[in-house]
């Protein structure tokens, strides 16, 4: 189980990204993923796949809500003023769709969340030495990666960056970035490497 230094300064915040070999609390919340932009919120009692989404919001004191992934981007974020927390989804249409912006959205909407306020951990995923793309693909993110529309084909993309960048345009200034590349280390499933066979990570976050 891997830990977000910047997560971890906060005593009453539990998460974790997970990895092939861990271990996962008994109650995690998390959607039906569909590579959309939904955020949805959580105010009762929480379930295993309880809708269609890709991002969960809570301020539920004890609630754990989580994501599963295989090479797509794990984004926690915690408001550390209003101990409010999301885990969010981002494969490459989520992303291109600013999903992880529109988690903040949800927190500032629902509970008066400010950006500067926002803690977020950017777990492991692909990285963009291995995440090949067409130009079908490519074209989605000119706008985070200038140089992107004019390279060769197949282009590479690092998902994890382009999130970073729409956080912090946003406002947050706290943003922390795993280095860990899915399909680079064993450790962790990876859908592009092993297809079918590959099984989900769950990264999690909530408040004690």
């Amino acid at each position: 189980m891997i830990t977000a230094p910047n997560l971890s300064e906060l005593s009453w915040l539990r998460h974790g990204f997970g990895d092939r070999h861990s271990v996962y609390p008994e109650q995690i919340t998390t959607a039906h993923q569909i590579h959309s932009c939904i955020v949805l919120e959580l105010a009762g009692t929480g379930g295993d796949r309880i809708a269609d989404g890709d991002g969960l919001v809570t301020g539920q004191p004890g609630m754990l809500v989580g994501v599963r992934t295989a090479d797509c981007v794990p984004i926690l974020l915690v408001d550390r003023v209003r101990r409010v927390v999301s885990a969010v989804h981002a494969g490459w249409r989520g992303t291109a769709a600013g999903i992880a912006g529109e988690a903040v959205l949800r927190m500032q909407e629902k509970f008066g969340t400010l950006p500067e306020d926002v803690v977020a951990a950017i777990g492991p995923s692909i990285g963009g030495c291995c995440y090949e793309v067409g130009a079908d693909v490519a074209r989605h993110f000119g706008t985070w990666v200038p140089d992107l529309e004019q390279a060769a084909t197949p282009a590479r993309v690092d998902l994890k960056t382009v999130n970073r960048l729409q956080l912090e345009q946003l406002g947050l200034q706290n943003v922390w970035v795993s280095q860990n590349c899915t399909y680079c280390c064993s450790d962790f499933y990876s859908f592009r490497r092993e297809k079918e066979q590959a099984g989900r990570m769950i990264s999690y976050i909530g408040t004690a």
